[in-house]
């Protein structure tokens, strides 16, 4: 697959973000809908159908802190990711720190050049491949420390099927359809999915009768696009709470004898 440059963004995102889980028949009727606001983003633009493969490999510490912080809804929590796009990834891939404090989404994210990206964590002292145009160099370092500061490792990598929407008429907003979850428990710093290993979710015991996609509405956390109001409201939908880091790692071999977590996370997660 030939490397996309990704769509520009700034090096840290504050943002609202609403999910919703829906039936797949109405992503149709509400692209219509948003269609008239809304561009499809880069990646979209250049799929046969609009929809794209992301890959998300998440870390956590050796106990399961950060899951633990969301079970306990603690009001300041973080994931820390490395994402790659596309069936078979190729570079760059970003790292990317997501903190939730209340209903306010603060994302870090940084591009990542170097296929020998998982020696920044294995071998101190690692120097890698630099981008000459290295704007978000603040973002990496942050990932970094956050990493060491934890002993956070690889522990599951997820695989969903995208189609996007960007607003053209507001500063920031975002439209998302998520179909198709996968994961794979994962302890190697790899971005590329291993096909004899993914594991469809179980979308009977994940979503509402019927549903099987999750719609994200994201803007800008001081300005909501009246449009995303009426979308709302058009189609009546409810507001639901879905971590797929959760969702993923609830199948990790030895997730139930980390401390703090015994009896705590069930086979599949429910919507939260």
């Amino acid at each position: 697959m030939r490397s996309r440059p990704q769509k520009t963004m700034s090096s840290l995102v504050e943002r609202y973000e609403s999910k919703f889980t829906i039936p797949e028949y109405l992503i149709e009727p509400i692209s219509h809908f948003v269609s008239v606001y809304c561009l499809l983003d880069q990646y979209s633009k250049q799929s046969k159908d609009g929809f794209y493969r992301v890959n998300n490999l998440y870390f956590d510490s050796p106990n399961y802190l950060l899951l633990r912080k969301r079970l306990d809804r603690s009001e300041n929590r973080f994931n820390l990711r490395v994402r790659s796009y596309g069936d078979n990834p190729e570079l760059p891939c970003f790292f990317e720190v997501k903190q939730r404090k209340s209903n306010i989404v603060r994302k870090y994210r940084a591009p990542i050049y170097d296929e020998d990206w998982g020696k920044l964590f294995e071998c101190p002292g690692y120097e890698p491949v630099q981008d000459e145009n290295d704007k978000m160099a603040s973002n990496k370092i942050l990932f970094l420390k956050m990493a060491y500061s934890y002993n956070a490792t690889p522990k599951v990598l997820t695989q969903y099927k995208r189609k996007a929407y960007v607003s053209d008429v507001d500063d920031y907003a975002r439209v998302t359809f998520d179909t198709e979850l996968r994961y794979q428990p994962e302890q190697e710093y790899t971005i590329v999915p291993d096909e004899d290993r993914m594991v469809p979710l179980d979308n009977s015991t994940l979503f509402d009768q019927e549903c099987g996609a999750i719609l994200e509405l994201k803007c800008y956390a001081t300005r909501v696009p009246l449009w995303m109001i009426d979308l709302i409201r058009y189609f009546r939908l409810r507001r639901r709470s879905f971590s797929k880091y959760l969702t993923g790692v609830s199948e990790v071999p030895g997730l139930y004898a980390a401390p703090g977590l015994v009896g705590r996370v069930p086979l599949y997660s429910p919507l939260r």
